[in-house]
């Protein structure tokens, strides 16, 4: 897998998981795991130099 590709996956599941938890109530144990997961997206996202002002619609 290329590095394009693997950006490109992770950008679709940080949109992904970011809908799922606009979907969920804050407080739940379902918003909580999902928040893990979208934290982890964000960090390699930001890592691998994507700007995320735009596409971050949780901004937690």
């Amino acid at each position: 897998m290329t590095e394009g590709e693997m950006l490109k996956i992770s950008v679709e599941e940080f949109s992904r998981i970011q809908r799922y938890m606009m979907l969920a109530e804050k407080d739940s144990e379902v918003y909580m795991a999902m928040k893990e997961r979208y934290t982890d997206l964000k960090v390699i996202l930001s890592a691998s130099g994507v700007n995320l002002t735009e596409i971050d619609r949780i901004k937690e």
